[in-house]
């Protein structure tokens, strides 16, 4: 198993649609010539968006988090340009980019470290072969203050790794609950 380069993520973005829409570079600046949180093509990585899309969790009914039996009103829905995701608490989110993973690919998500040194945990998650559909992302504010999160710029880092042999059974194959999602999924049994 190797980690594929930007070369070959560029090549699989573009003849294979894997990541839609796709950034060749890595973008630094917004329209307004900003400063942002960057994403797009890296060395050995992709940088994805985050949404504007988010759902925070809130304590206002009382309500348990249980995944085998998720109570919606677990939390409030925000269409925004940013997210305050309260002190200790929870939000997800989804990212911009669509994935369709090849069957001999493995896709690791793992947060970006501007978030991280602010205390914003981004959930780890693999991208099994031959998943597809929008990923849907996970933040901890691990902080007792208020924590900021910015739509379309910059909030994880995919790793994709190739195996040397395709998988017997993928994710696909196996008809797996998130195949296809699009939007911010909610857990599912």
């Amino acid at each position: 198993m190797s980690i594929k380069s930007d070369k070959w993520m560029r090549r699989m973005a573009e003849q294979e649609g894997m990541i839609e829409p796709f950034e060749p570079g890595q973008v630094r600046y917004n329209e307004q010539q900003q400063r942002i949180v960057s994403y797009g093509t890296s060395s050995y990585g992709y940088d994805v968006r985050c949404a504007d899309e988010f759902k925070i969790f809130t304590n206002v009914f009382s309500s348990v988090v249980d995944p085998k039996n998720f109570d919606e009103n677990s939390f409030v829905d925000v269409k925004s340009d940013v997210c305050i995701i309260p002190p200790n608490s929870f939000a997800l989110a989804r990212t911009v980019e669509y994935f369709r993973i090849p069957r001999s690919v493995l896709t690791v998500c793992l947060g970006k470290s501007t978030y991280a040194r602010c205390g914003i945990i981004v959930n780890v998650t693999p991208l099994e072969p031959e998943w597809e559909g929008h990923v849907t992302l996970e933040f901890s504010n691990t902080t007792p203050l208020p924590a900021k999160i910015y739509a379309n710029e910059g909030v994880a880092q995919m790793l994709f790794f190739e195996s040397d042999e395709i998988c017997e059974t993928s994710y696909k194959d196996r008809g797996g609950k998130y195949q296809g999602q699009r939007g911010v999924t909610l857990p599912k049994t």
